[in-house]
Formats: structure tokens, sequence, C-alpha cells
């Protein structure tokens, strides 16, 4: 193993990233500075300018743009009062109803928008008052929305998941679209254990029961958005559509229910496109530079080094699968989700093959964990957002913060190590 590429490339992107160099140009310049151990600056420069370029072409990435427009329909349609009326009625009653209404709100919110930042925006700025009025802490209600935000990054449709189709080189879109299913559910249900026991020991204020009347009538206002999700997924497994026909379909339906609810007007619009356009900017460019050093790496040599010595600490799948899932702890401490996947995909994707997991697992274990990292500093975009909307600081959400995390801990152990979590619904339609 020559140690020197990898020196150059952990040094300088560690280095950029300290100096406050924003993290797709960290990427980048590392890259292009790791290029330049093995060939001069021009034709280094020339490659990496190349690589960022055709890492974007692809079809699959369609998707995402589209996605992301959906997404901000969804936020400004109304979608998130709707939700959550629908999600009191179910558990309001409970102790710590709102706490439960806020994670079920969250996991329906961020499946259908496919942003964790966009759902921990809606739920905390609409529930956080309303929690904090009922006698919850202002922590505890920022706590429970940070972490439970980061399942609709699992649950689909998901751009994570498109992006991890696309680092993988092709694993179907469709069968990680529904191995996402179970883990996320598993993990909000974990969270709503978490949540029930604390606000119990807490004695924080029990709402109402509601009528099974009350049940239906929110149920029917919330309908037509909950439809989206069997839309683009009925689509997809049955075979109507691609997952980026999906997203388009996702804009057309979002886009018609603004209307119909009456919450999104033509003069609206523009502001819209706008918004997507510059939120799509942002992760393109972060895919693009972290398609050009996963092809530096893989140029250097450097998954095949890293891949022989983990498989050289040990052949105990369980002591493997332990370790990567560590390091891309750490990994997600520091680096946003995007290039986390498209970059340490092709690293640890060789060694858990040589161990029989199948990567649709992988993928759905990779994701679940990266969602940790959004909820730590200091690049948890999730926990920023969860905190400034809940007008607290980091230090005072960390306590409540913690039994929740460990909560997703436990959930990634078990999607790492029960196969059939992740694989049982994609057999189960022929995936």
């Amino acid at each position: 193993m020559e140690y020197l590429p990898v020196l150059v490339l952990i040094i300088s992107f560690i280095g950029l990233l300290a100096i406050g160099v924003p993290v797709a140009w960290s990427i980048a310049t590392s890259s292009l500075l790791t290029m330049m151990v093995s060939i001069s600056m021009v034709p280094a420069l020339t490659t990496i300018s190349q690589r960022i370029a055709t890492g974007l072409d692809s079809f699959a990435l369609l998707a995402i743009p589209f996605f992301i427009l959906s997404g901000q329909l969804m936020n400004k349609g109304g979608i998130a009062y709707r939700l959550i009326d629908f999600a009191k009625t179910l558990v309001g009653a409970l102790p710590g109803g709102l706490a439960l209404i806020n994670i079920i709100a969250a996991m329906l919110m961020g499946a259908i928008a496919g942003s964790a930042m966009a759902s921990a925006s809606a739920m905390g700025s609409i529930l956080g008052p309303e929690m904090e009025k009922e006698g919850y802490s202002r922590e505890f209600g920022a706590a429970v929305n940070i972490t439970s935000s980061t399942t609709g990054l699992i649950i689909p449709p998901s751009n994570v998941l498109i992006i991890y189709s696309l680092a993988s080189g092709g694993v179907s879109i469709a069968a990680l679209f529904l191995a996402g299913y179970i883990p996320g559910i598993l993990t909000g249900l974990f969270l709503m254990v978490v949540a029930y026991l604390w606000a119990k020991r807490k004695n924080y204020k029990v709402g109402k029961r509601s009528s099974i009347k009350a049940v239906i009538k929110t149920f029917i206002r919330a309908f037509p958005s909950l439809m989206l999700l069997v839309v683009v997924m009925g689509g997809i497994v049955v075979g109507v559509f691609t997952a980026t026909e999906a997203s388009a379909v996702a804009v057309l339906y979002t886009l018609l229910l603004g209307f119909w609810y009456k919450e999104i007007k033509i003069k609206d619009l523009p502001q819209i496109f706008l918004d997507s356009c510059g939120t799509t900017a942002i992760v393109m460019l972060l895919i693009g530079a972290s398609m050009s050093m996963s092809w530096v790496m893989s140029y250097e040599n450097i998954p095949q080094d890293i891949s022989s010595l983990l498989l050289g600490i040990s052949n105990n799948p369980i002591i493997i699968l332990l370790i990567i899932n560590l390091l891309l702890l750490f990994v997600g401490i520091f680096m946003d989700m995007t290039p986390a996947v498209l970059i340490f995909t092709p690293i640890f994707l060789p060694i858990i093959t040589k161990l029989g997991m199948d990567p649709v697992q992988f993928g759905i274990m990779m994701v679940l964990n990266l969602c940790v990292g959004l909820c730590t500093p200091p690049v948890g975009s999730v926990l920023f957002v969860g905190v400034g909307v809940a007008n607290t600081t980091i230090e005072k959400v960390v306590k409540p913060l913690l039994p929740l995390f460990l909560t997703m801990i436990v959930s990634l152990l078990l999607v790492t190590y029960v196969a059939e979590l992740t694989l049982w619904l994609p057999r189960v339609f022929g995936l």
C-alpha cells in the first residue's frame, strides 16, 4: 500500500474543512491534490473536471431534482398540518402524545417530502410551540424532532437510496425502496417507545382520546397526501414507471394537490422553483465532486488496500461489520450524507460482498448509520435545523438526545445482523 496518496487525500480534505472551505470544494480540491501525486497538474486538473462532469451523467440522477421539487411543493402545500392532525387522533391520548405525534408525522412527512431537514423544519415550527405550551421541555421536543426527521431518509421515496444505487453500480432502486420500509418503521417505533417512557417519567400532560369519527375525518383530510406514497411506490413496484419517471409523477401530483388544497397559488411557483434549483445545484455539486474523489481513490487502489487491511484484521463477519459501522459512524459525524455514500460505498461494498452480505441490505445499513451523523455535531445538518427551530442550544439538547441516539444504534445493529428485516419485502415482490 502506498501511503502518500492516502495521506495527501486525508490531510488536505480535513485541512480544507478545518479552515471553512465548503464540503464540495474540499472534496474536489483534495481529489485534485491526490491526483497530482501521480501525474502533473494540467492532466490532473483535466481528469478531475471530466470526472465531475461524467459523475452527473446518469439517468437515475434526474429523479433527484424532481423529488426535491415535489418536497418543496409539499412544504408549501399544507401537507404537514394534515399529517399532524391525523397523527393526533391516533396517539394523542397516550403519555407523551405530542412527542409520538411528532415521530409519526415526521415519518410520513419525511417519506413524502424526501428530506430530513424539511421534516425537521416543518414539525419543529408547528409542534414545537404546542409541546412547550403543554408542559414539554423545549429540549426534549427538539431531540424528538431531530431524530425522528431522519426516518424519512430510509422510508421511500429517498434521494439518498437513489445515490447509493448509483454509487454501488446499479443496485435496484425499487428493491432499495422496498427494503427501507421495515427498518424505517422499526426505527420510528423504537423512538416512540423511548419518547413514551421519557414522557411517563416526566409526567407530561396527556391529551384527550379521539373519537372514531375524528379519526376518520382527519384520515380523509390526509388521504390525498398519503396517496402519494401509494402512487409513487405502487407505480415503481408494478413496473408502470421507473424511479426517475415516478419522481416526475410526484411533482405533478403534489402540484395539483397544492392547488386543490388552495395552499399554493400561481404567484408562489417562481419562488418554489428557485428554491428547488438552489437545493438541486448544491446536491449535484456534491455528487459530482464526490464521484471525482471516488474515482481518484479507485485509481490509487485505496479501496482494495482498505479491503485487504480490514479482512486481514479478522475473517469473522460480525467483527468486520462492526468495524465498518464504527467507521461510518465516525465519518457521519464529519461528512454530509451524500458525499459519504458516494465516497465510501465503493470502498466497503467489495468487502461486504466477500462476506456474503446482500448489497441491498448494506445500502439500508449505510444510510441508517449516516442518519445518526445528521443528528451529531459538527456537520449534523438536521441537528442544527432542529435546534434553530426550537430556539435552544446543542448543549441543552444532548441529555434528552442520548437515549434516542441509543435507540437508533439498536435499530442499526438489528438491520446489520438480521438480513430479513431488509430483504424480506423485496423478496415478496420478486426483487
